[in-house]
């Protein structure tokens, strides 16, 4: 899996290559079918597909009727998925500038990419419309603690903060629970 993380002054860029993402970790969307039976999606729906990757998933959208917007802050991903023939977009989920486009939001093994989760939460509220609904799967407390204890002892022993550096949210249920 080719993703590098590269800290530039404060803020932090991640590139992803498509190729290398399909081929050792395909199994994130081939898992995602049952987060689309979660979703019910129904033909004519706008559905916003964040973090679509390289649309994989959106494709699924796509075929069930969907009216699908598909986003990723990766220019790498968004070329793949508009590759696929997809409308894909480059955005970071922090920043979507939409204003009640949007029935249904879906999203696949992202949300835990985006340490600012209420204004990411803020974002979607602002997408969708009235009554409109999200569907999201990402990992929770505890995913890869032993990673992250793992890395975190090696970036400290070497004079790095490596709460600077950690891409990762993981909440508690309830923690997500209190931030919608």
């Amino acid at each position: 899996l080719e993703s590098t993380i590269i800290e530039n002054n404060n803020s932090m860029t991640q590139t992803w290559d498509p190729g290398e993402y399909a081929r050792h970790a395909r199994f994130v969307s081939e898992l995602g079918q049952p987060v689309i039976d979660l979703l019910n999606p129904k033909r004519g729906e706008r559905v916003l597909d964040l973090g679509c990757g390289d649309g994989a998933l959106t494709e699924k959208l796509i075929a069930a009727g969907c009216d699908v917007v598909a986003i990723d802050s990766s220019p790498e991903q968004v070329w793949a998925a508009l590759e696929r023939g997809i409308d894909a977009r480059i955005l970071d989920a922090t920043d979507l500038g939409f204003e009640g486009e949007f029935d249904a939001i879906f999203s696949n093994a992202v949300l835990h990419w985006i340490t600012d989760a209420d204004e990411v939460l803020m974002q979607i509220r602002n997408a969708l419309v009235p009554g409109g609904r999200l569907v999201a799967e990402f990992g929770g407390a505890g995913c890869v603690s032993a990673i992250r204890n793992a890395l975190s002892t090696a970036l400290n022993h070497r004079g790095i903060d490596a709460n600077r550096v950690d891409p990762w949210y993981f909440p508690t249920g309830d923690e997500y629970h209190a931030r919608l």
